[in-house]
């Protein structure tokens, strides 16, 4: 699944000069628990504004919310969101990153993905990543061993099919922090040794 396909398409924006008081209003009003913040001009990038920023930078300090602005506590510019990108690396960034909201912008503004989104409308329960990585690095295990018997373990179609399995598997091993002790074509490589050399590229 797509950013596009799991994100939150009503968005709700607020000035940078607006207070912080007129933002928990809003917030209140539209059941919202993010803002983002408009741009000034079309070169300007787009801030959010978070309950959490609220509540750690303004109340936690007993600041009058009537007398701090949003462009005070925001963040900008902020993590946006292509909405071409696949469900599992919105996920990936939020955890790199520590977020939990990001705007949808591809030449504008489209939406508001969020850790809710992602755990309530997305398919990872029925459809994990990794189990969907596994079959498809079978497969191109299986069509690299077919290629490599028909055309010879030293030619470059033999080569370019385990280019495929290794980047899968190099996909695979990301998603899960841990390498494998050996790919599927150094295993290869022990049978056929001349594979090895196919493999080495002029720059």
């Amino acid at each position: 699944m797509k950013a596009s396909e799991i994100m939150t398409k009503e968005v709700v924006t607020i000035r940078g000069s607006a207070t912080v008081a007129q933002a928990v209003t809003l917030m209140k009003q539209k059941g919202l628990r993010t803002l983002i913040v408009e741009r000034r001009h079309e070169q300007d990038a787009y801030g959010i504004v978070t309950e959490t920023d609220i509540v750690y930078k303004v109340t936690a300090y007993g600041e009058d919310p009537k007398k701090v602005r949003v462009y005070e506590i925001m963040s900008k510019p902020c993590i946006v969101i292509n909405p071409d990108l696949s469900v599992e690396y919105v996920a990936r960034l939020f955890a790199n990153t520590g977020i939990r909201f990001a705007p949808v912008i591809k030449d504008s503004l489209l939406g508001v993905i969020s850790v809710n989104d992602i755990l309530h409308k997305s398919n990872f329960v029925e459809q994990p990543k990794s189990l969907e990585l596994e079959d498809e690095i079978e497969k191109a295990r299986a069509n690299a061993r077919a290629v490599c018997a028909e055309k010879g373990a030293s030619s470059s179609e033999c080569a370019a099919a385990w280019d495929v399995v290794e980047e899968l598997q190099a996909e695979l091993a990301h998603q899960r922090a841990k390498k494998p002790q050996k790919t599927y074509f150094e295993e290869y490589c022990q049978e056929n040794p001349e594979a090895l050399e196919a493999r080495i590229y002029d720059n």
